[in-house]
């Protein structure tokens, strides 16, 4: 059963145009352009209870604006939506209580007071029974390994102590439902990783489900295993991790290894593109129909110590969609098209 369903979700905004010189404010004053963007364009979508979904696209696609409707911040222009059989917007109490919202550039905890007094707080707005707050509260401070910060004012910590506080908020009233937009942002890679690890085994724990977008690729790969990629405002994929390497990247990565007492091959420009070259390591880009003649002509001519085939990294494949995605106009049909120009 369908926990989030989202029916031709559409958000649009009414932007207002300034112009450019004294002249041309005062008349703005008086006779107001505007231009219409379309931030959220008619999504379908449906997530199974227990998912952990990655929201993946572009600067500007529509991630955190369809997070925001999901959320009830804001309300659409157009389409359906229903969590848990709530329709977000409506903004009831009893939704409130059973999801929760993680914005990696906003911050929900009071700057200058520690942790704990904030996580008092909540516990007061979400009306969290004494006994249960305190059995919730030690169990993620554990999980997080963060009980000697508790009394340490937010601003003075780091920004990864700072996310696993903002983290053990969102989580104190037990959601069912978690959105995640961007958590892990600005973090070096050891908060980065702890941050991973204690979102797998806190979801496989209570079976929570999770929207989360992200730039990172990292997080996707080890928490993901359904992708959904929008761009200007549409979906462009939906499915699987590895299936995003195989519908859309063109081409694999050939790492051959020649003997170190020879000299290297002059010619090996001829059997694809040369993207990395550190003697006698040579790493070639070759279109996926082409691998096999390619390895068989290069066997045939050369002598090889070592030879692996690989595909792509994922950032790249993402990169490249995410490029054609830009590039794409706004006319009817066009991103629909993106996937098929870039296969």
């Amino acid at each position: 059963m369908a926990i989030i369903e989202l029916v031709g979700l559409a958000k649009a905004y009414r932007v207002y145009q300034k112009q450019e010189g004294l002249l041309a404010s005062v008349r703005g004053l008086f006779h107001r352009q505007y231009r219409t963007v379309e931030a959220v364009r008619g999504i379908d979508l449906q997530v199974e209870q227990g998912e952990f979904v990655a929201f993946l696209g572009p600067n500007g696609a529509g991630k955190t604006t369809t997070l925001k409707l999901l959320s009830g911040v804001i309300t659409p222009s157009g389409g359906t939506a229903r969590v848990m059989g709530h329709v977000p917007w409506k903004r009831e109490n009893a939704y409130r209580r059973r999801f929760a919202l993680v914005m990696g550039q906003k911050n929900q905890l009071w700057w200058d007071l520690p942790a704990q007094e904030s996580f008092r707080l909540h516990q007061q707005i979400y009306l969290i029974d004494p006994a249960r707050f305190e059995r919730t509260r030690d169990e993620l401070v554990e999980l997080l390994g963060v009980a000697n910060l508790l009394k340490q004012p937010v601003r003075e910590l780091s920004l990864g102590e700072r996310m696993k506080m903002e983290l053990i908020a969102a989580l104190l009233h037990s959601p069912e439902v978690l959105f995640l937009d961007e958590p892990t942002i600005g973090l070096d890679v050891i908060a980065q990783h702890n941050i991973q690890a204690f979102l797998r085994h806190y979801q496989q724990l209570r079976r929570i489900t999770i929207l989360l977008t992200s730039h990172y690729m990292k997080d996707v790969a080890a928490l993901c295993k359904r992708v959904v990629i929008i761009a200007q405002g549409r979906i462009i994929y939906d499915g699987s991790l590895s299936g995003i390497i195989d519908r859309f990247s063109h081409h694999k990565v050939i790492t051959l290894l020649f003997p170190g007492d020879d000299r290297m091959p002059s010619d090996l420009a001829r059997y694809g593109e040369v993207v990395e070259e550190f003697a006698p390591k040579v790493k070639l880009r070759v279109p996926r129909k082409n691998v096999p003649d390619v390895l068989a002509g290069i066997l045939a001519r050369h002598a090889i110590e070592d030879v692996s085939v690989e595909d792509p990294p994922l950032e790249e494949v993402i990169a490249e969609m995410f490029s054609l995605a830009g590039e794409a106009q706004t006319g009817d049909g066009e991103v629909d098209r993106v996937a098929e120009r870039v296969t």
